[in-house]
């Protein structure tokens, strides 16, 4: 393992993409740690110290890289640009002009990029204004600490300003890292705010378990990794033969290959989906007024939905039932979503090609058919026990539990993807890799 280490830095270019990707890191890191102008530093001190007793703050905590328990400059981190993204595929499925412009291939995808750029800023607008509000009352953090002390409309806009301004830079960084470092910018940028939040995620749980429930959790933990590591492996090879067809003197077609459906293809994205509704409730409760009306229906969903308790996010058992079932079904959704039978099967006889004992046309859109929904349920149940299984044991238990399963599915998969990278690049140049 170590001459892998090795072998990576003796290749120039890529000790370079290494170096760089590793400064854009530093930047991201240091961003993180600088509060937003306006804010209370005091303040700020104290209430992270008791954030964990702010339930789903502190998961909303965790994807910012603790930015946000801070009213950092990056407060929003990069989940402004992810919601874009998702927005923009799920817009291309009805809007005839966003699906052309994807297969228009790379001028089609620079403008939707550039169109997912503009809607990031305009999420990052909303958000920022929306958290500025919340924070400027302590309603939101349930702590009695107001991090926004009575603001000024001149500081009310210049924190809006400065956090939107922050997503946009981390989004510029994420970009290139892309360009001219190593692996995916935004999923690595993801992966470094995860990890920063590992120690005091498993400090918390130390803090507030016996050292039996503390070593269950761990290896729980490392139980979903492997697991993890193992199904994102799995795929369903689906054969496909083309014919021969002879032209002149030469002779094309005549080989075979085939399309990998992996077991899981929807990635963490139903996941995101699921953890979004979820927080959507309580997000609006806290907005709402703390009598009459709005107190009750803030005491419902604290009770159904989510509860705070001594340390941390303790959900209750209706909030993990809910999320699994909507990790299930927003699975099959974005599966729906991603690949399309009817579109794969036209693709097929157009290339003169057909899958090996099925006829062309609706036979082969059954097949795929039948093929996609035998595969996606497995997939979908193992995203669900893996976002749910970590709330499981701290309910058993009754211990928080802030590390969720979205984000070890995210550490493992962008790690596993970025592995990948190096050991492409080391393998081009005769070197062992990672994965040898």
């Amino acid at each position: 393992m170590l001459s892998v280490f090795r072998n990576m830095f003796r290749i120039k270019d890529l000790r370079n993409k290494i170096l760089f990707t590793l400064f854009i890191f530093a930047i991201y890191r240091l961003g993180a740690a600088i509060p937003s102008p306006g804010v209370d530093i005091d303040a700020v001190r104290a209430f992270a110290n008791q954030a964990q007793d702010s339930g789903f703050l502190g998961i909303i905590n965790l994807f910012s890289g603790g930015a946000l328990e801070t009213m950092s400059v990056f407060a929003l981190g990069i989940m402004p640009y992810i919601t874009a993204s998702i927005i923009m595929q799920l817009l291309a499925v009805v809007i005839p002009r966003l699906q052309t412009l994807q297969e228009e291939g790379e001028a089609g995808r620079k403008v939707i990029t550039q169109w997912t750029r503009y809607l990031t800023v305009a999420l990052a607008l909303l958000q920022s204004t929306g958290f500025t509000f919340l924070f400027s009352t302590d309603r939101f953090t349930g702590t009695g600490i107001v991090l926004i002390p009575d603001p000024s409309l001149r500081d009310f806009l210049l924190v809006v300003i400065t956090m939107t301004a922050g997503t946009a830079l981390i989004m510029w960084l994420g970009e290139l890292i892309t360009q001219r470092g190593v692996g995916n910018g935004m999923s690595l940028i993801i992966f470094v705010s995860i990890v920063s939040q590992l120690p005091s995620q498993f400090a918390l749980v130390q803090a507030n378990a016996s050292t039996f429930q503390f070593l269950f959790i761990s290896g729980l933990m490392l139980a979903l990794t492997i697991g993890i590591i193992f199904m994102d492996q799995g795929q369903r090879r689906i054969p496909i033969q083309f014919s021969r067809r002879v032209r002149g003197r030469k002779v094309l077609g005549g080989q075979s290959t085939y399309i990998p459906l992996k077991v899981n293809m929807a990635g963490v994205i139903p996941v995101i989906f699921a953890t979004s509704i979820m927080y959507f409730p309580v997000l609006i409760s806290s907005a709402l007024p703390s009598d009459g009306w709005g107190g009750n229906v803030q005491e419902w969903i604290d009770r159904n939905l989510l509860s705070s308790g001594a340390g941390g996010f303790s959900p209750t058992l209706p909030y993990i039932l809910i999320l699994g079932l909507l990790v299930v079904f927003f699975t099959y959704f974005y599966t729906a979503i991603q690949f399309d039978p009817e579109r794969q099967a036209e693709t097929i006889q157009r290339q003169g090609g057909f899958i090996p004992g099925i006829r062309p046309g609706r036979a082969t859109v059954r097949h795929l058919e039948h093929v996609l929904s035998r595969i996606t349920l497995p997939g979908s149940l193992y995203l669900a026990f893996v976002s749910i299984a970590p709330s499981i044991a701290g309910y058993i238990f009754g211990v928080p539990v802030g590390l969720s399963g979205v984000s070890i599915l995210i550490v493992a998969g962008v790690a596993l993807e970025t592995m990948k990278q190096i050991e492409s690049q080391l393998m081009m140049r005769n070197y062992e890799g990672f994965l040898s």
